[in-house]
């Protein structure tokens, strides 16, 4: 009795880094007489028959193994190679499994639309803007270098301390001297490597001055110094006068 070819297991999908290689296998019973093709579903374009390949796509290729397992390999996997790939058998009517290619993109940052350094007076308000690419779409998060935590200020005025914000755009606003420093944007999609920026953002303020002593009093012939503490953003020039 000739038997019919039949598929042994179902064809496993498949999910790849960019760059990096696919194989899908395709196990196949009593082939006999018939052949294999491999064929990408969603625009029909014909991969490979048997041992030939068919595609112009040089990053393709076949191979099988005593006419039971039928490999497709794609080298160098790019994004439109994701898809659905069929393995048919050329019988009457025609017998065919499906296997998905899902091609992975890390993280990466669109330099044009994401901040820079910058510099705000105080009082004011900043906006950090992070973008990210890749597939799955990235989620970016913001968090200080310090750790201390980010000053989220509503509309309405409420102020939340979180350590850690959702988001591609971070505004920071009526700005204190307290959040200046560095930021840092993480963004991540589940596919190694993430990514990271570091935003320095600088608050200008006018000097303040302390003087811890405002009366010195000394020995005549002795030394004596006076002190005075400058905060200052830009830092700033300091200089001594007497009154006369």
């Amino acid at each position: 009795v000739a038997y019919q070819p039949e598929f042994a297991e179902p064809i496993t999908n498949l999910t790849v880094p960019v760059g990096r290689d696919a194989t899908f296998q395709c196990m196949v019973l009593h082939l006999g007489g018939y052949r294999v093709g491999w064929v990408k579903a969603d625009t029909k374009a014909i991969q490979a028959i048997h041992d030939h390949v068919i595609t112009h796509n040089p990053r393709v290729s076949v191979s099988h193994n005593d006419y039971s397992t039928w490999n497709l390999h794609v080298k160098n996997v790019q994004e439109d190679d994701r898809g659905s790939y069929m393995c048919q058998i050329n019988t009457d009517p025609m017998k065919s499994q499906v296997g998905y290619l899902d091609v992975v993109v890390p993280p990466d940052f669109i330099n044009e639309d994401t901040s820079g350094d910058v510099m705000v007076p105080e009082g004011g308000t900043v906006k950090l803007t992070c973008r990210a690419r890749g597939y799955p779409v990235p989620h970016v998060l913001w968090r200080r270098e310090d750790n201390a935590d980010l000053v989220i200020k509503e509309p309405t005025g409420v102020k939340t301390r979180v350590s850690t914000y959702q988001g591609e755009i971070l505004k920071l606003s009526k700005i204190t001297r307290s959040e200046m420093g560095a930021y840092l944007c993480i963004a991540s999609n589940g596919v190694p490597p993430s990514v990271s920026k570091r935003i320095m953002v600088n608050v200008h303020f006018h000097p303040v001055i302390q003087v811890p002593n405002q009366l010195v009093g000394a020995p005549l012939g002795t030394d004596v110094t006076l002190e005075c503490y400058v905060e200052a953003s830009p830092r700033s020039i300091n200089y001594w006068v007497r009154d006369s």
